[in-house]
């Protein structure tokens, strides 16, 4: 394994080997964040579509992702990288498209986990002021998780992936605790008209539109893509990266989905979305307090708070990872691309952590309001990007497998990487079609249109320093993509001197130890001579 130790004690590459699979499914799980998706974007999405066929939206979404995930994994089984939707592209599409993919997926990611810091307050709060009778100001909450956070991220992999364990094991045996007892106890019998196609187009429902449902339903999937940024970590690569990523998918699908079919059987189909629209998120613990009793109720709320915890814990861990990834390899500053002794992205880590800091001290300075201008706004925004990602990662699985298909089959090469493609884009027009409603603006709001705006502007950005690293930084651009293997190429020798060819990439490979390289072919060797066909230590 490349594994370059410096003066300082800080390496280039991340620590190998250190996490299992369990380990990979639980943070991943962990961004997916069941009890908020559940008692916030579930009961949420109830009120804004007025669509009884939400559950069914979850089902049709969790087909079209799982498709997706048989070219999404392909790829990163060949290129186990920090930096999934970046490496992906860089590789299918082109070292300037990687960087334009990267620079989104880290606005994106920033989005989604500093938004969480708007509603880790309101979710602390119940349950402060029953045991307390105080009620602490939102951002005193906000920094103590930011602490919490913080502390993880710069901490070995294993610890914060024992963590999310432990809190996402509690977290799904107390909601399908709930989903259990609505089920046996219903209002008016179980809500089998939520399941109803003809809902779905408009048939019975109160909007009848099958694209705000497939917006909200999209949405409750953001985060199982996220096992492929612990590629370079985790024991088996090959098995556990796909495992978890199909794991994610269904789990979404049956916990998520059945919980709101659970919630809609216990208020009763009649009344759930007029109730969803009253409480809110609430109504998911009353429920539970009407069937189980008060301290079932509380435990939920507990469990909503810690599910904030390991979403932003999680999510912490994307980012810094995809700094550290451009970092590396000098698409951003290469302090970035540091890791500490054992193995953790320190310095992205800590800037992550810094940004994070900013934008809650901004939000308590100004008094703006941190539930719907933080965690609303922001994460739908955090949202978007994801989903301007998904479809530049099926192109990837095509431009890729476009001339070799490297005994790949047909279906995780074209056929899949197609469909999804297609599928993708339809819902991403959707999204955008119906974004005020997401974002719970007017239509004639400048963030109806800006926030799409800013992608295309960081799009376009990233694709521009992508062309100029090409002729003014040929290493850099070299080593686009190349993950650990970036330590093998010269850096570019200052001003003045001749530099010669641009310096041969490395084989885009395995960076774990004991494994052959995935890419024999695609290049003719390593900088220092060694054959293509041994495996990089």
């Amino acid at each position: 394994m490349v594994r370059q130790l410096g003066r300082d004690g800080v390496t280039g590459a991340l620590a190998a080997g250190r996490i299992g699979g369990l380990a990979v499914l639980g943070s991943t799980l962990s961004a997916v964040a069941p009890f908020t998706m559940v008692a916030g974007l579930g009961v949420v999405g109830l009120s804004v579509t007025g669509n009884l066929a939400l559950p069914l939206g979850y089902v049709l979404v969790a087909v079209l992702l799982g498709v997706f995930s048989a070219g999404y994994v392909t790829l990163s089984r060949h290129l186990p990288h920090a930096g999934a939707f970046y490496s992906q592209a860089a590789a299918g599409l082109g070292p300037s498209v990687g960087v334009a993919s990267a620079w989104v997926a880290l606005l994106a990611y920033d989005a989604l986990q500093v938004a969480l810091f708007g509603i880790v307050g309101s979710a602390a709060a119940p349950l402060v002021q029953d045991w307390t009778g105080l009620t602490p100001p939102w951002w005193l909450v906000a920094y103590a998780a930011w602490a919490l956070v913080a502390g993880l991220g710069v901490s070995r992999v294993e610890l914060s992936a024992r963590v999310l364990q432990v809190l996402l094991t509690c977290e799904v045996l107390v909601l399908a605790t709930y989903d259990v007892v609505w089920f046996a106890h219903p209002a008016h019998g179980i809500a089998w008209t939520m399941l109803d196609p003809a809902r779905l187009f408009g048939g019975g429902s109160a909007a009848g539109s099958l694209g705000p449902v497939l917006a909200i339903a999209v949405l409750g999937f953001i985060g199982f893509e996220t096992a492929t940024v612990l590629s370079e970590e985790v024991r088996d690569h090959a098995r556990t990266i796909p495992r978890a990523t199909y794991a994610a998918v269904g789990f979404v699908a049956v916990l998520i989905g059945g919980s709101v079919l659970a919630v809609g059987s216990a208020a009763g189909a009649d009344a759930v979305v007029a109730r969803a629209g009253k409480e809110g998120p609430d109504l998911v613990f009353t429920l539970a307090a009407a069937h189980l009793g008060p301290g079932a109720a509380t435990a939920g709320r507990v469990l909503f708070l810690t599910s904030v915890l390991a979403a932003l814990a999680s999510f912490h861990v994307t980012t810094a990872r995809y700094a550290f990834a451009l970092g590396r390899e000098g698409a951003l500053p290469t302090r970035l691309g540091r890791a500490s002794a054992h193995g953790a992205p320190r310095a992205a880590s800590l800037t992550q952590s810094a940004l994070a800091f900013v934008v809650i001290t901004v939000f308590a300075v100004a008094g703006w309001d941190p539930l719907t201008n933080l965690f609303y706004i922001g994460g739908t925004s955090g949202a978007l990007g994801i989903l301007v990602l998904l479809p530049l990662g099926s192109l990837a699985v095509l431009g890729f497998f476009a001339h070799d298909r490297h005994g790949e089959t047909h279906w995780r090469t074209r056929i899949a990487p197609t469909l999804s493609l297609t599928g993708l884009l339809v819902v991403l027009g959707l999204v955008l079609a119906h974004f005020a409603a997401l974002l719970g603006v007017d239509d004639g709001s400048p963030l109806r249109w800006g926030v799409p705006a800013l992608y295309a502007l960081v799009l376009a950005a990233g694709l521009g320093y992508g062309r100029w690293l090409k002729t003014a930084r040929p290493a850099v651009y070299a080593a686009i993509g190349h993950g650990a293997h970036t330590a093998l190429l010269p850096r570019t020798p200052p001003a003045g001197r001749h530099t010669g060819p641009a310096p041969e990439a490395p084989p885009r490979g395995n960076p774990l130890p004991d494994r052959p390289l995935l890419y024999d072919g695609l290049y003719d060797g390593l900088p220092d001579g060694t054959s293509r066909e041994e495996p990089v230590r």
